[in-house]
């Protein structure tokens, strides 16, 4: 479905991100990762990449929250593939205060990664994306894109910033082939959110599978957590053709929390 078509997933070295990688090179598309983590584990992704889906992987270390970075990156993507087809801002950072206690740096660090970086990769990716008369910007915002919720100012209101980001570029690409639209996952189950149910666990002095049951039930009616690879999928159907007049919208992925 995507061969020929060449994708960056920022934040993808792990979790939701990795997955999206996997459903667009599963699909046919070449990647470039980009993300923290192990080296060795990094590049073994990569090759993994390569070797299960028969595609082309590269990865990009970019810093997100630093411009020149980003703009980097973008020009490695360039040089290694000709140009961004699919673009899938992902990398995101959390830090958790009240508003009177939230340290300013962290509140910059939340907004750059999270809200920022989309800005400077979708205004790097556009133009080429215009030339081809096709592309899909997909961003990863979440249901605080959507809802709030306590001690979470940086980066509600960050997400809230993507979707509406989102559906400006939507509009300036309307009568293009390109779309814009943004994943509002809920609760996930990665590694991130896996040391949250475990100092719970701890907190209350209860099982990891009950403090689990607690987190998700606090939030998503259908008690269950979302996958990642139903993230992944959801980036899939965004970038086909039944997608094509599917723009500047969200799709919540989050077992009927913004439903209520």
């Amino acid at each position: 479905m995507l061969t020929g078509k060449r994708a960056l997933v920022t934040g993808s070295t792990s979790g939701i991100g990795l997955a999206m990688a996997k459903a667009l090179a599963g699909a046919g598309a070449d990647v470039m990762l980009n993300g923290f983590g192990d080296a060795d584990e990094i590049e073994a992704t990569r090759k993994g990449l390569e070797t299960e889906y028969g595609v082309t992987a590269h990865y990009n270390g970019a810093d997100l929250s630093k411009p020149d970075q980003i703009e980097t990156m973008m020009k490695d993507a360039e040089a290694k593939f000709g140009g961004v087809d699919i673009l899938i801002n992902n990398a995101g950072i959390q830090h958790t205060a009240n508003v009177e206690d939230f340290p300013p740096e962290k509140w910059d660090a939340v907004i750059a990664i999270n809200l920022s970086s989309v800005f400077h990769t979708t205004r790097l990716a556009v133009p080429y994306m215009r030339k081809q008369n096709w592309g899909r910007i997909i961003n990863t915002a979440s249901a605080h894109g959507l809802v709030a919720s306590v001690q979470k100012a940086a980066y509600v209101a960050a997400k809230h910033g993507v979707i509406g980001l989102t559906k400006v570029t939507a509009l300036e690409t309307a009568e293009t082939g390109i779309t814009a639209n943004a994943i509002c996952p809920g609760w996930v189950r990665t590694e991130l959110v896996e040391r949250q149910i475990e100092a719970k666990a701890k907190e209350g002095n209860i099982s990891v599978e009950e403090a689990a049951t607690n987190l998700v039930s606090d939030k998503h009616p259908s008690k269950q957590f979302v996958t990642p690879e139903q993230i992944g999928q959801t980036a899939l159907y965004l970038c086909s053709d039944a997608a094509s007049q599917m723009t500047g919208t969200h799709l919540s992925v989050d077992g009927g929390w913004t439903a209520q």
